[in-house]
């Protein structure tokens, strides 16, 4: 009689008790209507935060390409 043992899971794949609390307390990976469900408001301040965040990150990339060259010009 030959016992087959479970496959092997991955490293950090976790186990029953990580499964049930990323199911039960995380929820599960569904990210349907997510963006597209809703209002129209609620789509539309979605979308402006978004956009808002972008403008922030190229500003902060700007600022931080104008330092650099900054203390270029000094040398």
């Amino acid at each position: 009689m030959s016992e087959d043992k479970p496959a092997a899971k991955a490293p950090g794949e976790g186990g029953r008790l990580l499964a049930w609390a990323f199911k039960n307390l995380a929820g599960p990976p569904e990210v349907q209507g997510a963006v597209q469900g809703g209002s129209r408001q609620a789509r539309d301040a979605w979308k402006e935060d978004l956009e808002r965040r972008k403008q922030w990150s190229r500003d902060q990339r700007e600022r931080k390409r104008a330092e650099r060259e900054a203390r270029r010009a000094e040398r």
